[in-house]
């Protein structure tokens, strides 16, 4: 009994000191431009994957799965804004209709995101982002992006996204429209 609090308590304070290092990491690179996905910036860099890996990486999925159990997994996605490449994202999209996203922005702008997802009907699955922008380093703003997926019995998805970006008074600064497309990473 007494070496599991012990345990508890070593495990406790080596968390906190993680999140103490982390959070001091973050606050000393906030000299960041934009937010997790603000198209006003550039620097992601879409890689084109070798054939033989995007294969490995590919998990069909059974001819009756619906795309709410379907999408749940990690996947590699790839953007563009109004037509031109704007940056690749691992997300994984988890059972309870949440799903995380990093994406290949510099990391001082921000490149991780956070968001929910729900099923659209039997083929497509909705997501919906808010995060934060900065200028200079300092919160300027933030946006909110929605997706809607046609997700594939092939272990892909694509479909279309809009990102609306406001100012810290509501005011709308951006409104821009892409596509993504994705193939899913196998366990």
């Amino acid at each position: 009994m007494v070496g599991a609090a012990i345990r508890e308590d070593i495990e406790m304070k080596l968390s906190l000191t993680l999140i103490a290092a982390a959070s001091a990491l973050v606050l000393s690179g906030l000299s960041a431009q934009a937010g997790c996905a603000d198209p006003r910036q550039t620097g992601g860099q879409v890689v084109r994957l070798p054939a033989q890996l995007l294969q490995k990486m590919a998990q069909k999925q059974p001819g009756n799965e619906s795309a709410a159990s379907a999408v749940v997994g990690t996947w590699l996605v790839t953007y563009t804004v109004e037509g031109s490449p704007f940056g690749q994202a691992y997300i994984q999209w988890h059972s309870d209709g949440t799903e995380w996203e990093n994406i290949n922005l510099p990391i001082s702008g921000g490149n991780i995101c956070l968001g929910s997802w729900e099923a659209v009907d039997s083929k497509h699955v909705s997501r919906n982002h808010w995060g934060w922008l900065y200028t200079d380093g300092t919160l300027s703003g933030y946006f909110n992006e929605t997706e809607t997926d046609k997700v594939g019995r092939d272990g892909t998805y694509a479909g279309t996204n809009e990102q609306i970006g406001y100012d810290l008074n509501g005011n709308q600064i951006f409104d821009v429209t892409g596509t993504s497309s994705a193939v899913k990473i196998s366990p």
